[in-house]
């Protein structure tokens, strides 16, 4: 380019004399001393452009060094206060939509059993082969020996309008079997830092409890979630949360949900067994509550912690449970105690490389219940049993390479496992269980994992069980961009 432009001038400045005539040689001389100025002028001009394109591509890439680093950044840090901006008009007709493919090969030592054990915990007041569940079961993330496809999750959000956001999850058995996971709407322009969630959603109770099963860092949920929530709780209600001007991000929340849970708060469905056990009538709803907090203080920009406190309550639990292995009736309520903590460090190498999360929970739960019939002893009824078990894990993965991640996680259900009140009282042993993971990403796409557990269930009153191992092989693929996950 340099050349081309030198060559243009120094012709343009020759042909011009040399077209009237013969030239003298002070012409000569003095076109040389011009063709000299103009080449030494556009040379500078060609450095100046030059420089100024190189401090253009610096600058760009400086630019797209600190967005790749806020991105990754945004992933390990609980959200500042929320943005109420304008409504995208790329989104006023067309939600944003991604589909999810969860599917795994399983196999295991338990004669294919394994995942309904896992789910058969023995529970003071409820879980097991000793006592009865008062709601039906649910098999999320059941599998069977060989090739399993868990779900697919169609996940659609927007901005509907200045004033609301909507969301909504349906999920897809491989039997073609649909399930409304969630669908809510969330305001985005209340004063104060408030704001209100409505539908059916997860709650915000702990941490694990809001994550949907392509989120979980592990195949399989953790043995209390599963034990006590029956994976999650998940209801219709409403949400109100606060989030105040304070130097340390706190967020506190309230919930109201109807109460239609399978294993928190659960209720007998069968009319006749509710009539013959004189366990009265549902009540209207909402019957369960919940309030959380949670505290995130500033540790930096690579590192991010979060502690929240829950509680949950149940004004209506039933359970058909048993009094020295008689069939009893028993009505009341149910709270449920959380506390949660999570560390994570982004590491400023690539692709996860370097990356660490620590995370844990403890669930602690008890049941009041009266005893409305008991036919071995009728002198017992009207008197109270007192249901308390708890459970928690702990659990962690490091990205010891670019796109590999491993993870390790205990957890266990019962640790504290006892009933008291009317009645002989009793103490029960706990289930538990260690696992291990290997995660690879492809990309931000693609998922691949290796998971080998063994467990120790106890699934009966008399401390019956089983010990079994087994193995999964995991894909996630995602189709179509997906929202980003909460801290």
């Amino acid at each position: 380019m340099r050349h081309s432009i030198t060559g243009t001038a120094m012709a343009a400045a020759l042909l011009a004399p040399l077209s009237a005539g013969a030239a003298s040689d002070a012409d000569i001389a003095e076109l040389k001393t011009m063709i000299q100025q103009m080449k030494a002028d556009y040379e500078r001009r060609i450095e100046s452009l030059e420089a100024r394109l190189e401090e253009a591509e610096r600058t760009a890439g400086e630019a797209a060094g600190k967005a790749d680093q806020a991105s990754r950044q945004a992933a390990t840090r609980p959200p500042p206060a929320r943005d109420r901006g304008a409504v995208s008009s790329g989104n006023a007709f067309n939600p944003r939509m991604s589909v999810i493919l969860d599917g795994n090969y399983y196999t295991d030592s338990a004669a294919g059993e394994g995942t309904e054990i896992l789910g058969e915990a023995f529970r003071a007041g409820g879980g097991g082969h000793g006592h009865e569940d008062a709601g039906g079961g649910h098999a999320h993330g059941g599998a069977e020996t060989g090739f399993n496809f868990r779900e697919a999750e169609v996940w659609l959000s927007t901005t509907v309008d200045p004033y609301f956001d909507a969301q909504a999850t349906i999920t897809f058995d491989s039997g073609g079997g649909a399930e409304l996971e969630e669908a809510f709407l969330e305001t985005r322009s209340l004063p104060a830092g408030l704001r209100v969630k409505a539908g059916k959603f997860f709650s915000d109770f702990g941490y694990m409890n809001r994550q949907h099963p392509h989120e979980w860092d592990f195949v399989d949920q953790n043995l209390a979630h599963q034990n006590l929530f029956g994976f999650n709780l998940a209801d219709t209600g409403v949400q109100l949360t606060w989030l105040p001007e304070l130097p340390v991000y706190t967020l506190f929340g309230v919930e109201a949900f109807q109460g239609e849970q399978e294993r928190f708060g659960a209720l007998v469905e069968d009319e006749d067994e509710r009539a013959e056990l004189d366990i009265g009538s549902e009540e209207d709803g909402p019957r369960l509550f919940t309030g959380f907090v949670k505290v995130a203080p500033d540790l930096g920009f690579n590192h991010a912690l979060q502690l929240g406190a829950s509680v949950a309550h149940a004004s209506q639990s039933q359970l058909i449970g048993e009094i020295e292995e008689e069939e009893a009736g028993l009505d009341g309520d149910e709270t449920l105690w959380g506390l949660d903590a999570v560390y994570k460090y982004d590491a400023p190498r690539s692709y996860g490389a370097g990356d660490l999360v620590l995370q844990g929970e403890y669930l602690f739960d008890t049941k009041d219940m009266e005893i409305t019939a008991f036919e071995d002893d009728p002198t017992l009824v009207g008197g109270t049993r007192k249901f308390k078990t708890d459970g928690w894990y702990l659990q962690g993965w490091y990205g010891f390479a670019p796109r590999w991640q491993f993870g390790l996680r205990y957890d266990a259900v019962g640790t504290t496992n006892r009933v008291t009140g009317t009645g002989p009282g009793e103490d029960f042993d706990e289930s538990e269980r260690w696992t291990a993971a290997l995660t690879y990403r492809p990309s931000e796409f693609s998922l691949l994992r290796l998971q080998a557990a063994t467990a120790d269930m106890v699934t009966g009153e008399d401390g019956a069980g089983e010990d079994f191992d087994y193995v999964y092989l995991q894909y996630i693929l995602s189709l179509g961009s997906h929202g980003a996950h909460k801290f």
